[in-house]
């Protein structure tokens, strides 16, 4: 009897020692194979799912009004592509609407409902592709775990909480803080330091289940403090919000080692991405070099030649079309006029 016993506890000990539940405790959070059958939006929420896109669609609007969108088929059809990929292999459980824009600024952000907008300069920044869907992720994790709504909900309760409200007439008020919260659309993305801890361990998991390297997200963020370093405050608006890169790398890295399986390949980047990035460089460069070269060198040229030479060679009407090369040769030939005339 006592060696059934022992033979039953050794089965059970092994049956138990090769469950995912001991491997990730009792959060599914932390096992990526359950990615799409688990509820990570689950907790205090004063908002229903189809509240949330209603929301979403009226702070998108703000944006849109407010912000250049980028409408060039081959940029905004590929980063759409990049970015529904993530989305298929996340827990979201609202559709996405994926939009660039045109802002030098290293950012992305993902509204409430699943508006997302992604800054072209984000793209130029990233190295690979994989470092682009690393950040994007991140962004679709704070969606899927509905952290903008939740945070909102924690700002609504302390501001009811400081009013009999809720023995007034019960939820009656809500309106009103609703749609006030509507007009400070920064209030849906400043989120707590937890939120922000959770959305990097779901964005390298939905990252990893759609194929790229997870290690591009540490890169990218190794980046992003040796920017920070070399020049202090160039980055820190971009995340302002979020926990300290040196934590965040290592919580990462950790991550890495604890919950995701090595695999024999990883998509890095693309013939694609490489495309976009030359186009938004061309499209960059352009809007810098168009005033200085077209309207202020001529200008300057011409100033000094007509106040430097001792006499303006107007009659010959060349003055405009050459060069500083050239002026010396049409200062002379005026003189030489002058000598063979007397």
């Amino acid at each position: 009897m006592k060696r059934l016993l022992s033979s039953s506890f050794s089965l059970l000990l092994v049956i138990n020692l090769t469950s995912p539940r001991l491997v990730f405790g009792d959060d599914p959070k932390k096992d990526p194979d359950q990615i799409g059958n688990r509820d990570v939006g689950k907790g205090v929420n004063f908002y229903s799912l189809e509240k949330e896109i209603a929301l979403g669609k009226q702070l998108a609007a703000q944006v849109e009004r407010q912000a250049k969108i980028i409408n060039e088929p081959v940029v905004s059809e590929y980063v759409n592509r990049v970015g529904q990929n993530l989305v298929r292999n996340s827990d979201a459980k609202v559709p996405f609407t994926i939009k660039v824009i045109d802002s030098e600024d290293v950012n992305a952000f993902a509204l409430p409902g699943g508006f997302f907008f992604v800054n072209s300069g984000l793209i130029l920044k990233a190295d690979n592709e994989a470092e682009l869907a690393g950040v994007m992720a991140h962004e679709i994790a704070h969606v899927a775990a509905r952290h903008g709504t939740k945070q909102a909900t924690r700002g609504e309760i302390a501001q009811l909480g400081m009013i009999p409200l809720i023995f007034m007439g019960g939820w009656t008020g809500y309106g009103i803080y609703q749609a006030a919260s509507v007009l400070v659309p920064v209030g849906f993305l400043k989120f707590s330091r937890g939120m922000e801890s959770e959305a990097d361990m779901l964005g390298l998991e939905y990252m990893y289940k759609a194929g790229y390297d997870p290690e591009a997200f540490v890169d990218f963020f190794e980046k992003i403090e040796t920017l920070e370093k070399r020049k202090p405050g160039t980055m820190a608006k971009v995340f302002s919000t979020h926990p300290p890169t040196d934590d965040r790398i290592k919580a990462a890295q950790k991550n890495i080692q604890t919950l995701l399986k090595s695999k024999p390949e990883y998509v890095v980047t693309t013939s694609e991405f490489n495309d976009v990035k030359d186009r938004l460089l061309a499209m960059h460069n352009k809007r810098k070099v168009d005033d200085p070269k077209d309207t202020g060198k001529p200008q300057l040229r011409r100033a000094p030649g007509s106040t430097n030479g001792p006499v303006d060679p107007d009659e010959n009407g060349n003055t405009p079309k050459s060069d500083e090369d050239e002026r010396p040769t049409l200062k002379r030939r005026p003189s030489d006029q002058s000598d063979s005339s007397q």
